[in-house]
């Protein structure tokens, strides 16, 4: 008995493990957050409704109750809209950095033309600088 126990147990363990929306509970320090808040206020809520008699009348009248359900709403829309977002990214500081050299690198190349010629330099060669002269005579003669 305890054998099938302990394999329903593994069974819902890995699919829980598997399954993306848990990965995301386990991971998401703000949609645990939202959670928890919404879960708060709607337990706050219900209790003050409850307390009162008429859970319509709290509703409809008690600015408490309806604070708290507002509350609930607003943090469950948050949870669920983390839960439908992409995984956030934590963003590489060696793609900054790689982004920001080539940005410097290439306004250097703009602004300064001794560091066009070096570069041309390199990748062409050094240009061969050679003096014209013409070979007609301006007399005509």
């Amino acid at each position: 008995m305890s054998k099938t126990r302990t394999s329903q147990a593994a069974d819902l363990y890995s699919t829980a493990r598997d399954n993306p929306y848990v990965q995301r509970l386990i991971e998401d320090e703000e949609l645990r957050d939202s959670i928890k808040k919404a879960f708060h206020a709607a337990r706050g809520a219900y209790g003050r409704a409850t307390s009162n008699g008429s859970a319509v009348k709290a509703v409809t009248s008690d600015k408490k109750v309806q604070r708290d359900l507002r509350v609930a709403a607003e943090n469950l829309r948050d949870a669920s809209e983390a839960l439908r977002a992409p995984k956030k990214r934590k963003k590489s500081k060696l793609g900054r950095l790689i982004l920001l050299a080539l940005v410097g690198a290439s306004l250097a190349l703009i602004f300064s033309e001794d560091a066009r010629k070096s570069v041309l330099d390199a990748l062409f060669g050094a240009e061969e600088e050679f003096e014209y002269t013409s070979t007609t005579s301006i007399n005509g003669g």
